[in-house]
């Protein structure tokens, strides 16, 4: 793993995670060199200039959370403006579910955070786990910062102009640009610590995974049964808004005042990604996706020997420390 630059993992690994993992895009579209190549500029561009940006800032895990729901609202609002357009070909019942003033609002909020959390935090986890020597390095120079900026830009703009012909209403669209510099804005004022915490509580890896794989489970039932028994739509969203945040607050507490070590780190996305690695074989076997889905079941063994082999690593590693 010397050999390869960390930039260049997470550069490939970002839209392996949100997009092959996910069931998003199955193999097929995935490792179209064309596919692979839009969505490498898009969700790599965009998780090593997040983490870029917080390392120079000074700032950690809360600051990148932040700059990843600004990259949420850039992919799904800007460029596919999805959050805006009620035939998005993933949307389902939440066309209808949340759509007020020509805005998909449910799904607007879980897509955002989701990219936050899966498309960008987690991925920016795993890569420092492979190389913690360089965790504290800046991975990109000022030069290179300013070709992945263009480079996300082009992306975003093609997206636009050519994915769909749908073009949303000005107001809406001016005021999703408006939350996303607001959303920047917020990360670049963050305190790099969020509060001082008077005990430390210990807890083990396994209470982390745990809460990795439940947080996940719980937030995509929300997002694909609220709709379907008619939960009221304030209360789906104040709901998920909660929901992230108690995670936030537990996985806070557990850490204590000492922070968490890396097998916490990986134990807890390891139980986030569990959840998908699951779901792969299953939806290989659904017969109700439009797409070909060949292969899911693939990607979730491949996944998942890759956080175990992670785990082996750094198991060793924090034993020889």
């Amino acid at each position: 793993m010397k050999r390869i630059p960390p930039a260049l993992v997470l550069y490939f690994l970002a839209p392996a995670i949100g997009e092959l993992l996910s069931g998003s895009a199955p193999p097929i579209e995935f490792f179209n060199p064309f596919g692979l190549l839009l969505l490498s500029a898009l969700y790599g561009s965009g998780a090593i200039l997040v983490r870029e940006l917080a390392l120079h800032w000074e700032k950690r895990w809360p600051t990148i959370l932040v700059l990843g729901l600004a990259y949420g609202v850039i992919e799904e609002g800007l460029m596919v403006k999805s959050f805006f357009n009620p035939a998005w070909q993933d949307l389902g019942l939440l066309g209808v579910y949340g759509r007020w003033a020509g805005v998909n609002w449910v799904w607007s909020l879980f897509l955002t955070i989701y990219h936050a959390v899966y498309s960008i935090t987690i991925p920016i986890f795993l890569v420092e786990l492979l190389y913690p020597e360089q965790r504290g390095e800046r991975w990109v120079e000022h030069r290179g910062m300013i070709t992945l900026s263009l480079l996300l830009l082009a992306v975003v703009l093609f997206g636009f102009f050519f994915i769909t012909e749908y073009r949303p209403p000005a107001l809406p669209y001016l005021v999703t640009l408006v939350v996303t510099v607001g959303l920047y804005a917020l990360a670049r004022r963050m305190p790099s610590h969020w509060w001082t915490r008077r005990i430390e509580p210990s807890v083990g890896s396994l209470w982390f995974g745990l809460v990795g794989f439940a947080g996940t489970l719980v937030f995509f039932f929300m997002h694909w049964i609220f709709p379907e028994i008619g939960v009221p739509v304030l209360l789906t969203m104040l709901t998920a808004v909660l929901w992230a945040w108690l995670i936030i607050i537990v996985v806070r507490y557990m850490s204590g005042e000492g922070g968490w070590s890396d097998e916490d780190k990986l134990a807890l996305v390891s139980g986030a990604l569990t959840f998908f690695i699951l779901l792969a074989p299953i939806s290989e076997l659904g017969a109700s996706r439009p797409d070909n889905p060949a292969g899911m079941t693939l990607v979730g063994l491949a996944a998942l020997l890759f956080l175990i082999w992670l785990r082996r690593k750094t198991r060793r590693r924090m034993s020889g420390e």
